[in-house]
């Protein structure tokens, strides 16, 4: 067996823990220097060690990890950021005329792969202190379509176009207006098209600074399908996007297939990944320890893999359990009991915006899931309800009290993970139930002593869930809590908002663009419509095969079911079963019995 050891250097704090790594280390007891330390933090030697995980269990901080993995994948090492640094094993196989998709948790070496794809990064196939040259790259992949990929890649051959993940930088790194930015970048003399397709006229003479979120995606993927490249990458592109926006970028991204461009595309929206991707390579492994990528599989057939935990071909359990999904929509339940909120006809004007809120009510223990186009009021909606947007009678709510996790979360916070939530939590956090239902299940206990500050897009985002779901409250309400997050983290996310307002009987509304999140996590749906920017209109909460109708309907868009892992995915316009679910009005909850339709269907 081959051994990983990684530091994470900014847990690892050797003048404040005793350096107990050291002080314990059997090794190191035997007058073997297996770890030392240098300019304050620890430095493992994987030669030396000898794997007893000591050091592990001592280390204050939880700073230290060592894996061991077979000797066979040592071998086909990609990239090694440097000693105890992640590691990344194998690399997909970029071929013209195909998207591929990858598909994994977070950390685990999608965005590194799509650097060393890019020409960004160099791989150094695991030798930091000594890297190789490009003569011994190309020769280390000798007899795959990696080898030609970089020698062209060596010969500065390849052009590449890449849509980064975070398109909040943009602002920071271009000025000007949109037009101007997407002008410059036409070299396919395609923007008036992509334009149009991208719904962006209207943005045309606005400031990137200005933009929201969704609106910086659709400009950051159109600027990249705007280069003349051969190669065009695209790192989270429906992040933002609501379903229809998402599908626009994906049949846009699609149509470079038919020039015979490569096309590789990291994604965490299940339904997305699989309608734009012909291939997919699954990425498993230790979040920030290694990743390991595996062979190329037919989409759907690797995203039935990625979702049971196993692949068969290399005989490798990534996960203990399997992600499930449901045929059918939940049964709807009598319920006798009398609402917690309860709200007449309202109305909000803006400058330029109107929204309407129709009556309804919910009651308590209730999810109501919240889905419509972006732009059409949604998150005002759940302003009114947290007290942050005035101007309109909020009177019905004030007697609630409310714990309210925003679309945009910032680090505002000066202490650790810990001090907040034990801030918000109380005499909760040392609670067992408390550490498994919620902390666990978000991964806390790895960020406890960071800084908020320091929190990436994706940790933020949990701290930020976490600390909603601390606070004694009698509603709970979260604008879009999936996003920067993984597929897991995604489910997790909403199994742990189903557990807490299940155990004490909360209200909450989930404002949520992934369709699939929100068929985990919904009692009810409020399909919110309109026309973006002008004016919007709340419906009252309908039950989830209403909502999901209702809202498939507007959006002009059907999904099936996989017949082996029951998982929806989206139809292909025109196609025999999106005609047939239209004409029957059943858009999402079907009956997949009739196996020959599926069939047809996936082949498509």
């Amino acid at each position: 067996m081959t051994r990983i050891a990684t530091l994470d250097a900014n847990r690892c704090k050797t003048e404040h823990c005793h350096e107990m790594c050291v002080r314990y280390c059997p090794k190191v007891r035997s007058k073997v220097e297996a770890i030392r330390i240098e300019d304050k933090k620890a430095v493992i030697s994987e030669e030396l060690c000898a794997g007893c995980g000591i050091c592990v269990k001592k280390c204050p901080n939880q700073a230290i990890t060592i894996i061991n993995v077979p000797d066979e994948l040592d071998k086909d090492c990609s990239h090694r950021f440097g000693q105890n640094s992640f590691k990344l094993f194998r690399l997909p196989t970029p071929l013209p005329g195909i998207v591929l998709g990858l598909l994994g948790k977070n950390g685990i070496g999608k965005t590194t792969t799509l650097k060393i794809l890019s020409g960004e990064l160099k791989p150094n196939l695991g030798e930091h202190q000594n890297p190789p040259d490009w003569n011994a790259i190309i020769q280390n992949y000798k007899g795959s379509p990696l080898q030609d990929y970089f020698q062209k890649m060596s010969q500065g051959k390849l052009k590449f176009s890449q849509k980064p993940q975070y398109v909040d930088k943009i602002p920071k790194a271009f000025t000007g207006k949109v037009g101007e930015l997407l002008e410059k970048v036409d070299e396919r003399k395609v923007l008036d098209k992509l334009s149009e397709q991208l719904e962006l006229k209207h943005l045309w003479s606005r400031p990137l600074s200005v933009l929201s979120g969704g609106e910086l995606q659709r400009v950051a993927v159109a600027a990249t399908l705007c280069k003349d490249a051969a190669v065009y990458l695209f790192d989270e592109p429906s992040s933002y996007l609501d379903v229809k926006q998402r599908l626009l970028v994906a049949k846009a991204i699609r149509s470079l297939t038919e020039l015979q461009k490569t096309v590789i595309v990291a994604e965490h929206d299940l339904a997305i990944i699989d309608y734009l991707s012909d291939h997919i390579c699954i990425f498993y492994g230790e979040p920030a320890v290694y990743g390991v990528v595996s062979h190329t599989h037919v989409v759907r057939v690797g995203i039935n893999m990625y979702l049971e935990g196993y692949i068969p071909d290399e005989n490798v359990r990534f996960r203990k359990d399997t992600i499930s999904f449901y045929d059918k929509a939940p049964t709807v339940k009598k319920d006798t009991t009398e609402p917690v909120i309860k709200w007449s006809k309202m109305e909000k004007t803006f400058d330029k915006f109107k929204l309407t809120i129709e009556p309804g009510e919910i009651k308590r223990g209730e999810v109501i899931g919240i889905l419509g186009p972006n732009g059409i009021g949604k998150t005002t909606f759940v302003k009114v309800l947290a007290g942050v947007e005035k101007g309109i009678d909020e009177r019905e709510f004030e007697r609630l009290t409310v714990s309210y996790k925003p679309q945009y979360v910032t680090a505002d916070y000066e202490g650790n993970v810990r001090d907040l939530l034990i801030s918000l939590a109380k005499k909760k956090f040392v609670s067992g139930w408390y550490q498994s239902e919620i902390l666990n299940p978000l991964r806390m206990d790895l960020l406890m002593d960071n800084y908020v500050k320091e929190l990436s897009g994706g940790e933020l985002q949990r701290v930020a869930i976490a600390a909603c779901l601390s606070r004694q409250a009698d509603l709970f309400l979260l604008d879009e809590p999936s996003a920067y997050l993984d597929v897991e983290e995604r489910l997790n996310v909403a199994k742990v908002i189903r557990r807490v307002v299940d155990l004490y009987g909360i209200t909450a509304f989930v404002v949520e663009h992934d369709v699939l999140t929100q068929d985990h996590i919904a009692d009810k749906l409020m399909i919110f419509s309109g026309q973006a920017g002008v004016e919007g209109k709340a419906n009252p909460p309908l039950t989830l095969r209403q909502g999901m109708n209702a809202f498939l309907k507007d959006m002009a868009v059907t999904f099936r079911r996989d017949p082996d892992s029951k998982r929806p995915r989206v139809n292909r316009e025109g196609s025999r079963l999106d005609l047939m679910q239209k004409e029957t009005g059943e858009y999402y909850y079907t009956n997949n019995a009739k196996g020959r339709e599926e069939k047809e269907e996936s082949s498509a």
